[in-house]
């Protein structure tokens, strides 16, 4: 397969080319373009629609990018780099899936209103590609290595659950196991206990930082935060059209 990868902790994250590197040695054709810099929580943010994106090739098929997650995306579906797309003559999309990840962190229900690596993979599912956003659950130390063969040998079943109008969002514990139950789950609410300091500076500017506490969820059988609690992957469609989502509800979809 043609798979474009992406992320928004940057093109030196391990998550991203540890899974690149993966997905090559098993035959598929991966074209990376990823931030030049940490992207984290710019959600669907669009910056070159005021401003030139500078792109860098530093490997081959392997771009940096001077903007968002989903600069990288439209990019790299617009922009189609011919020696590694198929042409403009050709009516199949330029790559038959797009990944964004692995995230380091966890991209749990709400987190996705926020998260770059989500937006990324709606960006693609906007396209109609699918698309996946695959996050690594926990803290340091990562286990990259297990949740790169859990990603890759689990692809086709993930991809099982896409179909227009739908992104799939996958969080993976990170608990160093290549063997993990994958647990179809709806997204959980989050709440978040951030809080702000500000500093009076002596330049007459206040300097505001941004204290971020532990998360937490509301506890929910069958969600995306209770999955990963009990040390499970999570699997969950997300509707990218909110008039999509109301019909699938009066239809008794969910």
């Amino acid at each position: 397969m043609r798979l474009l990868l992406t992320n928004d902790d940057g093109i030196s994250s391990p998550g991203l080319r540890l899974l690149a590197d993966k997905f090559r040695a098993i035959g598929h054709s991966v074209l990376i373009v990823a931030p030049a810099s940490d992207q984290s929580g710019v959600s669907h943010s669009v910056t070159f629609l005021s401003k030139p994106c500078k792109l860098a090739e530093i490997d081959s098929n392997t771009w940096s990018c001077e903007g968002t997650p989903v600069d990288c995306v439209i990019l790299a579906l617009k922009g189609r780099f011919h020696e590694f797309c198929r042409t403009e003559k050709d009516s199949a999309p330029p790559f038959d899936v797009i990944i964004s990840g692995i995230n380091c962190g966890a991209n749990l229900g709400t987190d996705i209103v926020y998260s770059g690596t989500a937006a990324a993979a709606r960006q693609g599912a906007l396209s109609g590609i699918p698309s996946l956003a695959l996050s690594l659950a926990g803290s340091e130390p990562w286990n990259w290595e297990a949740a790169v063969s859990f990603s890759a040998e689990n692809l086709e079943k993930m991809l099982a659950y896409w179909k227009p109008g739908v992104f799939i969002n996958v969080n993976i514990p990170n608990i160093g196991k290549k063997q993990l139950t994958l647990l179809h789950a709806f997204p959980s609410l989050r709440y978040y206990n951030d809080s702000v300091e500000i500093f009076h500076a002596p330049d007459n500017f206040r300097y505001c930082f941004t204290q971020s506490r532990q998360s937490k969820a509301k506890p929910e059988k069958g969600s995306d935060y209770e999955a990963v609690g009990e040390q499970c992957a999570s699997l969950s469609e997300i509707y990218i059209h909110p008039v999509l989502f109301e019909s699938v509800v009066k239809n008794g979809g969910v």
